[in-house]
């Protein structure tokens, strides 16, 4: 047995000794398949990877064990540059669950060097995790690539537009993602994103003739449509939207206003230039200074 696979063999060991049949069954109702899983939260395993650097030979000997937990650590200790588009493709056969799809395409593959080839690529395939793997990673390229421009996420829109249509429930939630997290990117990508949903919606009441009801692809695009929408038009967003604006110097910020919302003046300065600030006022005329005891 190589070093490698002691550690990861020992990491195994330790992960079962964490288990628990009641995050087990815990993770059964949210979806995930437990066949397969000792029962240790998420929270536990990044505590666990902590203890160690990125490993890209420790990450391949966990995920060969098939173990839920250890693949899910995997996707936390090795090293997004020398992930391979072999290895990528090799690891989406084994997406069995939400969470270990999720996990390995937002906190591993998106920070590599073939994620938006395998965005796009993953996003026409036809088996449901996979797709969903698509759509993840353009979730997670939306928070995570701080350097792609707008252009790089207007060419994914047709993508989200046609997978809005699969009834599937896994795959039409990660299309909805996919679609909030760029439109909360920024201002110009908010609109194509508010624009692209409603073009989903038109074409969902247009394929089902009249806004209710429909196949199960139409109701699952009216679905997304509706759910990208109520988020990307909310208070929070614009105020996100607004406070980059801000940061960038598009706009100016908005002006100080008092208790009653009017504008504030500007204080009038005496003749040393200081700001004059009058006393407050107390019920019958009094200062409130001569009220106190």
């Amino acid at each position: 047995m190589t070093a490698t696979a002691a550690r990861a063999a020992a990491l195994l060991a330790e992960l079962r000794s964490l288990g628990s049949e009641r995050d087990r069954a815990g993770m059964a109702r949210y979806g995930i398949r437990v066949d397969r899983a000792f029962g240790v939260s998420v929270r536990t395993l990044r505590e666990i990877a902590g203890r160690f650097g990125k490993d890209h030979a420790l990450a391949q000997a966990l995920w060969d064990t098939g173990n839920h937990e250890a693949r899910l650590l995997a996707c936390f200790v090795d090293d997004p540059a020398a992930v391979t588009s072999a290895q990528m493709e090799a690891w989406a056969k084994g997406f069995d669950s939400w969470d270990l799809c999720d996990q390995a395409t937002t906190s591993l593959f998106d920070q590599g060097a073939h994620a938006w080839a395998k965005a796009a690529a993953w996003a026409r395939r036809g088996e449901e995790w996979v797709r969903r793997g698509g759509f993840a990673l353009m979730a997670g390229l939306a928070v995570h690539d701080r350097e792609a421009g707008d252009a790089a996420f207007l060419r994914l829109l047709p993508l989200i537009e046609r997978g809005a249509f699969d009834p599937r429930n896994y795959v039409r939630k990660a299309v909805s993602w996919a679609l909030r997290n760029m439109g909360k990117r920024n201002r110009a990508l908010n609109a194509a994103a508010v624009a692209c949903a409603e073009r989903i919606r038109a074409a969902a009441d247009a394929r089902s003739g009249g806004s209710r009801g429909g196949d199960p692809g139409a109701r699952a695009a009216r679905w997304v449509a509706a759910d990208a929408l109520q988020e990307l038009a909310s208070k929070e967003v614009e105020e996100r939207l607004a406070a980059q604006d801000v940061a960038r110097g598009a706009i100016r910020p908005p002006a100080r206003t008092g208790r009653s919302g009017a504008r504030r003046a500007p204080r009038s300065t005496g003749r040393s230039g200081r700001a004059r600030t009058r006393r407050p006022r107390a019920r019958g005329g009094r200062s409130a200074a001569a009220t106190r005891t």
